[in-house]
């Protein structure tokens, strides 16, 4: 879980969890449509993102929020994959953000259907770098991350 701030004013949270360990509601979509085993190699769930009304008038709020959270994310953790469930309506916008729909009716519940999207961490994090600051910093972070693959396989 993680919460932004904002001039030191909390605008809103995330849930951030680890899949294949039983805590992730995705989990049960993945195994129930047969996601491939590479798509769930290093995957987290990405869920419960609420920002403040304020901040929800357009998507570049959320974009950052998403942008700040993947760094955090690459900077602390094995991350490979990411994998969400959300509605048709918000698939559109995620698909803006480097995902992808993997099942487009993966889940219904209270009559609402949800879509299984997935992400892998360059095409996600190369989507929400926003600024030129941001673009540079992804791009260097995922330079290192090459480097650091290559340096373990050799």
């Amino acid at each position: 879980m993680g919460a932004f701030l904002r001039f030191g004013e909390y605008i809103g949270t995330i849930r951030l969890l680890p899949m294949d360990h039983g805590l992730a509601p995705c989990e049960k979509l993945v195994a129930r449509h047969g996601i491939d085993p590479e798509m769930r190699h290093g995957s987290w769930e990405v869920g419960r993102l609420v920002l403040a009304p304020r901040y929800r008038s357009g998507p570049d709020s959320l974009k950052r929020c998403l942008f700040l959270t993947l760094v955090h994310l690459i900077e602390n953790t094995d991350v490979e994959n990411l994998f969400a469930s959300c509605t048709p309506l918000l698939s559109r916008l995620y698909r803006r953000f480097g995902f992808n729909v993997v099942v487009k009716d993966a889940s219904q519940e209270e009559g609402e259907t949800y879509s299984l999207i997935h992400g892998t961490v360059p095409d996600v994090l190369r989507a929400l770098a926003g600024t030129p600051e941001e673009r540079r910093l992804a791009e260097n972070i995922l330079a290192l991350r090459e480097l650091s693959e290559e340096e373990a396989m050799a």
